[in-house]
């Protein structure tokens, strides 16, 4: 990239910084996102059923009516809340997935340079179990990853799609529930006539009414979060991958051969020592008159 830009114009790393930061834990999410996925679209399919276990009931109901046989109503009755049961126990597996996964996704984007998390790692599993709270972290959170790890600025509008449908999803279904639970408990345990019968009609009826909406937001969430789940966690491996050296096995070359090892050199040929040079001769001792020469 160019020396004149400061950070990279794609992923937004700043210049001279590395894809991760060395010493900084990282963690794999595409395993786990894959369970959550699965996880999500399996409460997406239970919700629905749900939904049109009020349908099935709603038959049985006028069924009973017509023979007189409240049995049948018992047989709806068992119907509907084994769907809701299966579906309560996948939703609740579903949301353990769903944090861990966010969790490690903000964990992942501390080791990313140039990103700009909107909140502390702790936020992805508190946010969803503070009351309250838990109506605007989640989403801010699952923002933030999403920015950091889909290299955008921007939010996606598939984060808001998300969060908005999964509102009327949380709220509808609680609200659709209470009201079927304060219906039913008016209704008598065996109908002694036609009247008795057809409020267990209405109930079922009224039921299917009041969980389309929520179903409705059940699947549209359910896509929209298995789409920013795959996306995000494909982004983060590779980017995590990318960042990690990957030395290449021998040969390295295929068709080239490493440089053989240079031939040796033959040693310098000995110099001859040089003569020996003669002692001098001695000089006669000098006479001084007076003085007797030593012998």
């Amino acid at each position: 990239m160019s020396p004149e830009n400061q950070y990279c114009p794609r992923c937004f790393t700043p210049l001279g910084q590395p894809a991760v930061t060395p010493g900084l834990p990282t963690y794999r999410v595409r395993g786990l996102g894959l369970a959550a996925n699965v996880a999500v679209g399996a409460t997406a399919v239970l919700y629905l059923a749900v939904a049109l276990s009020s349908l099935v009931g709603m038959v049985l109901a006028r069924r009973a009516m017509a023979n007189d046989d409240p049995d049948l109503l018992v047989g709806a009755g068992v119907t509907v809340a084994g769907v809701a049961l299966v579906m309560t126990v996948v939703h609740l597996t579903a949301a353990v997935l769903v944090i861990i996964w966010t969790w490690r996704a903000r964990k992942n984007t501390d080791a990313f340079p140039g990103a700009e998390p909107a909140s502390r790692p702790g936020w992805a599993i508190a946010g969803w179990l503070v009351p309250f709270a838990n109506f605007v972290v989640p989403a801010r959170v699952v923002a933030g990853v999403a920015r950091d790890s889909l290299w955008r600025r921007a939010t996606p509008p598939l984060v808001a799609v998300w969060w908005c449908s999964w509102l009327v999803f949380s709220v509808g279904e609680r609200l659709a529930s209470r009201a079927d639970d304060r219906a039913y408990d008016k209704l008598a345990e065996i109908p002694l006539h036609d009247g008795g019968y057809q409020a267990y009609v209405d109930l079922y009826q009224d039921s299917l009414r009041r969980t389309t909406l929520p179903a409705l937001g059940c699947v549209i969430a359910a896509v929209t979060l298995i789409l920013l789940i795959q996306r995000i966690s494909a982004a983060q491996e590779a980017r995590i991958a990318g960042a990690t050296p990957r030395w290449p096995t021998a040969p390295v070359w295929p068709a080239q051969a490493w440089p053989a090892d240079p031939p040796a050199q033959p040693a310098p040929a000995a110099q001859p020592a040089p003569a020996a040079q003669p002692a001098p001769a001695a000089q006669p001792a000098l006479e001084v008159p007076g003085v007797a020469p030593a012998s």
